[in-house]
């Protein structure tokens, strides 16, 4: 197989004593591994580890996941100088040291042998993703049926010289193998916590699991319900698909983004881990920011907003109200609360903003959502979707993101022994805007906490047309580059694209013109299409390293175990071009580029000046020896002198300056003269080529003709076009197909699961009930009966009708297929 390259002080005490009374759970030996003595160690460039090199057969780790709407990445970077490698047919972790920029600023060196870290149980499902936390102490191993933790600080065994890691299963009631019922969408690490984890699952439910206090006991729960009451929509709008965290822009990092199916965007804001530490200057800037903002504003739904939310800073971080000196502070722990008589406001769908009335931003990607990704640039919050179809959408948020609670929902909390929160879990209801859409040139009726979700600008769609075959969708990875955020890494089925964004709206509005929007600049940075077969191989892991000097690369590992790394450029890819390529040129630039430079002055080129010679004399009636004729010959000879020697003088001058000029441009014309006539050479050679080819083409395109002829006397050539409405149609019965269907049957997967653990609870708690034969205990019983059956009896019904649906969908993919045959 080929592959193709292209180019935290006092505050800061209490929570390091949290960190490492945390670390401790996190950490189970006391002792690290030993390391490999120096004089062991072999320092070779990462692409030539015997790890890699060594292994010929196709890699059994890819392609083992049952599902295959998710993409498989067994390598992370602990972003200083280890990369782990997820070893799917040994079921180990491997651990490379290297060294970024040594012994030359472009080289990627790796330590080998490689450490072997292999988990204390045996996994009980096929890893398809690796992700490891800030400190680089646990690394997570998920699938879409499963998730572990592995604590990469372990115990050195005598067996192999490997490192035996504490490896603790999370949330293994929920998402065990032998259910089902519910499948894991999306794991990431916390941004701001080293021990939290968020999962988003295909219940509709988004949690938040604290690995240093319970596994398997969530600590937040997120029951997302986007719909209104009252009101119905298409399954693909209550499906979702893949979520992300905000970064360091005010409310935006306590902001959760989740994308569903049908390319709607939520926001779930404020989202805050238990015991999660935030710089202190930028909990004062948002606190700042809810009082200038809010509780000045004239609206009474504002103020009412950030009176919420200033309590909720307040609570949270009881810092701000102490009224002590906090200049010595530099960052601050979250502390457990909740508002208690309310839940979350689910805000969305996220409106769109078009340009004009003719252009509609939200209709131009094809299939199906398939991943999502937030990135801060400056200023601007651009959030990035991408569709099955190969399409990237680029969107601006115009405003900033604030929180939002609805109250007569209250959550449910769950204590300890002291009385502090451990836990809660809170439905978290839709709240949309009347409108969908809003253009720029209509003035918008917004208002600073006032409870509008913010709008979306479209800034771009990229399509990077990836080769699909027919029924199959594209899954699309997306990285950020850590040196530069308007670059992402695009990783898919053809390879790794890079795309770099070249306009933001809050970026260019310091220069005060009305600039046009700058196209994103597109490459393809690794292929693994083969144009020849047809196929394509997916790269198997895929990292993005970087140092503190500014050099960036890529590293990647392909389905045969190839190791590929490429440094990519970081300097002067954002400046823009300095000349204008599409603005024509004026006539005196166009005449100043034709004159040929001046080699010799034109002064010289003219000659010396003539002598003038004194009129009114005659030189033969002057005596040579006399007085006169002395005076005559001293002034002809001061005039030749000032004309002909000095003269001689500069041109003399000027030969010798100019002479090793002349002799380059003379040189470098007999280049030129000898490239022209070796291209004479070889285009005299390929001239017999160009007339069989052009004689082929002809011959090709007479045959071309006769196949054109002969099809237009089928009968097929003279059925119409599909009308508009049939080709609404066939749009709609492609949507049911791709993503109705699956929706219906992960909805009622996800109802049975949730029916054969009620029903298991219910037979657990039945011999207590026994116990206690009273009247009352048997009212509640008969009580908890009839709601069982009443929800049995309202699933039947759902259950029926989805199969009615699925079957009127099957049948009318039947009609449709036989209309076409």
């Amino acid at each position: 197989m080929r592959f193709n390259f292209e180019m935290s002080d006092a505050s800061i005490e209490d929570h390091e004593a949290d960190h490492k009374s945390q670390s401790k759970s996190l950490i189970p030996f006391s002792s690290p591994s030993p390391s490999t003595p120096n004089d062991k160690l072999q320092w070779l460039p990462l692409q030539d580890n015997p790890f890699f090199s060594s292994s010929t057969a196709q890699y059994s780790g890819v392609g083992e996941s049952s599902d295959n709407r998710c993409r498989t990445n067994f390598m992370a970077w602990d972003g200083a100088s280890r990369i782990y490698f997820w070893d799917s047919e040994n079921k180990c972790l491997h651990r490379f040291s290297v060294r970024l920029g040594e012994p030359e600023p472009t080289s990627v060196l790796a330590a080998t042998p490689s450490k072997v870290l292999q988990p204390d149980i045996e996994l009980d499902f096929h890893v398809t993703k690796v992700s490891i936390n800030r400190n680089g102490s646990a690394l997570l191993l998920t699938s879409s049926h499963g998730m572990c933790a592995m604590y990469l600080y372990g115990c050195t065994s005598a067996k192999d010289n490997s490192i035996i890691c504490r490896t603790v299963p999370v949330g293994s009631e929920l998402y065990e193998k032998s259910n089902g019922a519910i499948r894991i969408l999306q794991v990431t690490w916390h941004p701001y916590s080293d021990t939290h984890v968020a999962v988003l699952s295909s219940d509709s439910v988004f949690r938040i699991f604290d690995l240093s206090s319970a596994l398997n006991k969530p600590e937040q729960e997120y029951y997302l319900q986007p719909l209104e009451p009252g009101r119905s929509r298409n399954a693909s709008s209550i499906c979702p698909v893949d979520f992300s965290f905000g970064r360091d822009h005010l409310w935006d990092r306590f902001s959760v983004f989740i994308l569903f199916s049908d390319g709607s965007v939520y926001v779930l804001c404020p989202v805050v881990p238990f015991g999660s530490v935030f710089m202190w200057e930028s909990i004062v800037e948002i606190h700042t920011d809810a009082q200038t903002f809010g509780q000045k504003s004239a609206n009474s739904t504002a103020i009412s907003n950030s009176s919420l939310a200033i309590s909720w800073l307040e609570a949270t971080f009881p810092e701000l109200g102490q009224g002590m000196e906090t200049s010595h502070i530099s960052a601050v722990k979250a502390r457990p609360y909740v508002l208690i008589d309310m839940s979350l406001s689910l805000q969305g769908p996220l409106r769109k903003v078009c340009r004009n009335e003719e252009s509609d931003p939200g209709f131009q990607c094809s299939g199906r959502t398939v991943s999502f990704l937030y990135n801060s640039i400056g200023k601007d919050s651009v959030l990035v979707t991408a569709w099955s179809g190969g399409q990237l959408q680029f969107d601006a948020l115009v405003d900033e993101t604030q929180p939002l609670w609805r109250t007569g929902n209250p959550p449910r909390l769950s204590f300890d022994s002291q009385d502090r929160i451990r836990g809660f879990a809170m439905i978290c209801e839709s709240v949309a805007d009347q409108l969908s859409v809003i253009r720029l040139d209509q003035p918008l009726d917004y208002c600073a906490w006032s409870g509008h979700p913010p709008p979306l600008l479209t800034l771009v769609i990229v399509d990077l047309a990836l080769p699909r075959t027919i029924d199959s969708d594209s899954v699309i990875s997306m990285f950020i580059d850590p040196l530069i955020p308007e670059r992402i890494f695009c990783l898919h089925d053809g390879g790794v694209d890079s795309i770099v964004l070249h306009f933001l709206p809050f970026a260019h509005q310091t220069s005060g013109k009305d600039e046009t929007m700058k196209t994103p600049s597109v490459h393809s940075v690794i292929s693994t299409y083969q144009g020849s077969t047809g196929t394509s191989s997916p790269l198997s892991g895929f990292v993005v390293l970087s140092d503190s000097f500014g050099y960036s690369w890529i590293a990647g590992v392909t389905s045969t175990r190839e190791c590929i790394v490429l440094e990519m450029k970081t300097w002067n890819i954002l400046l823009p071009k300095l000349m204008d390529m599409e603005k024509k040129p004026n006539k005196s630039d166009e005449t100043e580029e034709t004159i040929t430079p001046d080699i010799i002055s034109r002064e010289l080129l003219v000659g010396p000046q003539i002598v003038s010679v004194p009129q009114g004399s005659s030189l033969r009636s002057v005596a040579a020896d006399s007085i006169e004729g002395r005076s005559a010959l001293h002034e002809y000879f001061k005039l030749f002198h000032e004309n002909y020697v000095e003269y001689a003088h500069k041109v003399y001058f000027e030969l010798k300056h100019h002479g090793p000029h002349l002799k380059n441009i003379i040189e470098n014309l007999n280049v030129r003269l000898s490239e022209a006539q070796q291209k004479l050479v070889n285009v005299e050679k390929k001239q017999p080529e160009l007339d069989d080819r052009m004689k082929r083409a002809v011959e090709h395109h007479q045959l071309l003709e006769k196949r054109l002829h002969n099809l237009r006397r089928l009968p097929g050539i003279y059925k119409k076009p599909l009308t508009r409405a049939e080709r609404e149609f066939k749009s709609e019965l492609d949507r049911f197909r791709t993503v109705e269907l699956d929706a219906l049957r992960t909805s009622i997967e996800a109802l049975n699961g949730r029916l054969r653990r009620y029903s298991q609870s219910l037979k657990r708690k039945a011999p207590n009930i026994q116990k206690t034969p009273s009247r009352k205990n048997n009212l509640v019983h008969d009580s908890q009966l009839d709601q069982l059956k009443d929800s049995l009896e309202k699933l039947s019904l759902v259950n029926s009708e989805n199969s009615k649906k699925v079957k009127l969908v099957e049948t009318a993919l039947k009609n449709w297929d036989d209309d076409r045959s």
